[in-house]
């Protein structure tokens, strides 16, 4: 079955580029050359992967991922941009972006990033039976299709990133993860060396689901390591 992606990217040559190595790759894609009509084709049908530039006409890169990780389907997104800053990277990662990559890039490195992607979303769909849709730990309820969360019957909001970290955390409660380990398994490809970004999301992610968050409960710190989900005294999955 072909991997159907969306490209969003005002500048055609670049747009029509991508268009011809994904088709060789045996992509069926989609283009638009706008934000406003990105995110209604975004919206329209299931992707595999949107590749989607920043600085766009209409609506910008950064807006769109907001929208559609306020959505219940959730969609890898790969965000090119000019903007090479390591504030400008950790800003697209923290908003929802899976990877990002800095124009001018390289076409063997994009294709490996798109592959990369594809190969994480594939890993997760073709295990229905190894994860549990629903998860019942201590006071936590989460239902990962759905995306949602709720602590001890309240809904908890959360960004696309604290729903992973949680979600990746819940599903392993009592195992300890490296900072590293969490940029791969929930950010996935080429993140090294933004240690910073597990930091920041476990801090805003504590402020939601603890009572206290400088004395967490659930969300523990494993000095010189990283951090663990603390296991339940009960609890259940389905």
């Amino acid at each position: 079955m072909p991997r159907h992606v969306l490209v969003v990217e005002d500048n055609r040559d670049i747009a029509h580029l991508l268009e011809l190595h994904l088709r060789d790759m045996g992509c069926d894609v989609r283009l638009a050359f706008d934000g406003t009509t990105g995110l209604t084709q975004a919206r329209s049908k299931p992707y595999d992967l949107i590749i989607l530039d920043r600085i766009l006409p209409g609506i910008e890169g950064l807006d769109i991922i907001k929208q559609l990780r306020s959505d219940a389907r959730y969609v890898p997104i790969l965000m090119l941009t000019a903007r090479a800053t390591e504030l400008d990277r950790v800003l697209g990662l923290e908003i929802g972006a899976d990877d990002y990559l800095a124009k001018p890039f390289s076409v063997p490195e994009l294709l490996a990033r798109v592959k990369a992607l594809l190969r994480r979303s594939e890993a997760l769909s073709s295990r229905p039976d190894a994860v549990p849709a629903t998860i019942r730990t201590g006071p936590f309820y989460i239902d990962a299709g759905k995306r949602s969360v709720r602590l001890s019957e309240q809904s908890i909001d959360l960004t696309a990133k604290e729903f992973d970290l949680l979600l990746q955390f819940a599903r392993n409660p009592g195992r300890v993860y490296t900072r590293s380990e969490l940029l791969d398994l929930v950010w996935g490809y080429g993140h090294d060396g933004y240690e910073h970004t597990v930091n920041s999301h476990i801090n805003r992610l504590r402020a939601k689901i603890e009572e206290d968050p400088a004395h967490p409960r659930f969300l523990l710190t494993v000095w010189g390591v990283g951090y663990k989900f603390a296991e339940p005294e009960s609890g259940n999955e389905e």
